[in-house]
């Protein structure tokens, strides 16, 4: 892998030129972090549900993880741009690249602040004020790999807030179940995070960037599986905390079959191997919402 910018993608055939840089900002190109960022929103909201999720919150959820998610990487890729100039992958991107300046970016940044907080008043009170809280951590988050090993953990608490803020768009209040799944969801992005991040790890270790990757090294297997089974126990306690029905836990248990299977055939040496197994999270986020809302209905 050279770069993780595509090459005559649906970016560059159809939007106009001038555009195209703060799509691919906002990493529009590849939508797994948007699904990532989603997941625990939605996985929340169905599990407050009294029946069938809410269509609309889940439409609301969807538009917001796009444009927070675009206002993360910018955020990320403004702190980041002198490291990315200096990482094969990363330096073809729109800041390190000169394609978009700092200045451009910082205002770039405010149209997705205020995009996402119009959708943000959209929810109750409880849930708006919960979700402008996620700003305080999605800020510091690029400087974490400056001064600990753990960046990865960091982004388990921005990226999954959505646990929180699900139950609270739906019931007005945080509820043990949603706590719950927080802490799980920090456990399932450990996991992913540390394999995306083998993917750099050489480049992170000439230039001083630090990663679970290069903290667990050989012994990153056997903490994937910790870490899985960390999230697994946690989400099935969530299930129980909220009421499922038994239906949740064998499919639950079909989603825990595919982590183990990532766990035992990423290949860490690859970078290649690296990013298709931290995609395929993607099908876990899709069989734990069909486990939490088969719980809920049947």
């Amino acid at each position: 892998m050279t770069t993780d910018i595509p090459v005559g993608d649906w970016i560059d055939r159809r939007v106009p030129a001038a555009a195209r840089p703060y799509l691919r900002l906002m990493r529009l190109d590849r939508p797994i972090g948007t699904w990532l960022l989603l997941f625990p929103c939605w996985w929340s909201a169905a599990l407050a549900a009294g029946g069938w999720p809410d269509p609309a919150l889940m439409l609301l959820f969807a538009i917001g993880a796009v444009v927070m998610r675009g206002a993360g990487c910018t955020v990320n890729d403004m702190a980041d741009h002198r490291f990315d100039a200096l990482v094969e992958r990363t330096r073809t991107r729109p800041i390190p690249s000169g394609a978009v300046s700092l200045r451009q970016a910082a205002a770039f940044l405010a149209v997705l602040l205020l995009l996402g907080l119009a959708i943000l008043v959209q929810l109750n009170g409880f849930a708006v004020a919960v979700g402008a809280a996620s700003l305080l951590l999605v800020f510091p988050y690029p400087f974490m790999k400056r001064i600990t090993w753990w960046p990865q953990a960091w982004l388990g608490l921005t990226f999954n807030w959505g646990a929180l803020l699900g139950w609270a768009a739906v019931r007005g209040e945080i509820g043990l179940p949603a706590l719950l799944l927080y802490a799980a969801g920090l456990f399932w992005t450990l996991g992913y995070d540390t394999v995306y991040a083998h993917q750099d790890k050489e480049d992170d270790a000439l230039i001083g960037v630090k990663s679970t990757a290069l903290r667990l090294g050989p012994q990153t297997r056997p903490a994937l599986a910790a870490f899985y089974g960390l999230a697994l126990a946690l989400i099935a306690a969530a299930g129980w905390a909220a009421g499922l029905s038994w239906l949740f836990y064998p499919l639950l248990g079909v989603a825990g079959a595919h982590l183990a299977w990532q766990v035992r055939s990423v290949d860490l040496d690859r970078p290649a191997a690296c990013l298709a197994t931290f995609k395929a999270n993607r099908w876990f986020g899709w069989l734990l919402l069909a486990a939490i809302v088969l719980g809920r209905v049947a």
